[in-house]
C-alpha cells in the first residue's frame, strides 16, 4: 500500500491538533530563544512565538479559523493563568496596603492616561470607528478586555490583538523607560509594568524580580477589575 504524503499533509493541515503543536513548539522555541539571551527584554517570548506562528500558517496556507480550532485550548488556559496570579498578590497584600493611597493614584493616572492617548490619537489620524472601539481595553488584560468589548459592542478580536500588542511592547520598553525616569523601587516599577503591560508584563516582572512580580500581578489584577466596571458604565 503506497502513502500519498500529499494526502497525509492535506489531512494534518486541516487538523486542529497541527496547530496545538505548532503553537506549542513556537513558544518553546521562543523561550530557548529568551533564556539563551538572558531574558534581555527585546527577546520577548511572546513577540517571538507570535511572529513563528504567523509565518508558519501563512506558509502552510492555514486558514486562521482553522488554526484557532486548536489554538484554542491554550486561549481557554489564559483566564485561568490570570485568575493564579491571586496567589502572589495573596502573599505579599499585606505590603501592599501599606502603599494603597500611591498605588491607587497611580491605577486611575495609568488607565485614563491609556485610553486617552490610544483613543485620542487614532481619532486625531482618522481611524475607522471600529478600530477605535478595540483600543478602549486595550491596556486590560486579554480576557477581561475582550469580555468588555462585547459589552461596549466592539470587537473582542481587535480588542485581543491591541491588548497583547501593548503587552509585549510595555514588556520590551519598560526597563529602558524607568531606568531613564531614575525609578529603582521594585514594587513601583512592577506596579507600573501590571497596569501598562498587563500579563505580558506580570511574566516579564516576574523573570527579574520576584517583588517586582507581585506588584505586577497586583497592578494588573486591580486594572482588569476596575476596566471590567467602569468601561461599560462611562462608554454606555
Amino acid at each position: 500500500m503506497t502513502v500519498d504524503m500529499r494526502e497525509v499533509w492535506v489531512y494534518l493541515s486541516g487538523s486542529p491538533l497541527l496547530a496545538l503543536v505548532l503553537t506549542l513548539t513556537a513558544y518553546q522555541l521562543a523561550i530557548t530563544f529568551y533564556e539563551r539571551c538572558n531574558r534581555h527584554p527585546l527577546a520577548n517570548p511572546v513577540a517571538i512565538a507570535v511572529l513563528l506562528v504567523a509565518g508558519a500558517i501563512s506558509v502552510i496556507g492555514m486558514p486562521y479559523a482553522t488554526y484557532f480550532q486548536g489554538a484554542q485550548f491554550v486561549h481557554f488556559l489564559l483566564g485561568t493563568a490570570t485568575v493564579a496570579l491571586a496567589v502572589p498578590i495573596y502573599k505579599g497584600l499585606r505590603a501592599a496596603i501599606r502603599r494603597a493611597v500611591p498605588m491607587l493614584v497611580a491605577l486611575a493616572c495609568g488607565g485614563t492616561t491609556s485610553i486617552v492617548v490610544g483613543v485620542g490619537l487614532a481619532r486625531l489620524m482618522g481611524v475607522d470607528a471600529t478600530v477605535v472601539g478595540g483600543l478602549y481595553a486595550k491596556s486590560v488584560t486579554a480576557p477581561i478586555g475582550m469580555g468588555v468589548a462585547e459589552r461596549i459592542h466592539v470587537s473582542p478580536t481587535l480588542t485581543a490583538v491591541f491588548a497583547v500588542f501593548t503587552g509585549v511592547l510595555g514588556a520590551v520598553i519598560a526597563r529602558y523607560l524607568l531606568d531613564w525616569l531614575g525609578v529603582k523601587a521594585w514594587w513601583q516599577r512592577g506596579f507600573a509594568l501590571g497596569v501598562a503591560a498587563h500579563g505580558i508584563g506580570t511574566s516579564r516582572a516576574f523573570t527579574v524580580n520576584t517583588e517586582a512580580g507581585v506588584y505586577a500581578g497586583l497592578g494588573m489584577g486591580l486594572h482588569g477589575i476596575l476596566g471590567a466596571v467602569l468601561l461599560p458604565f462611562f462608554l454606555r
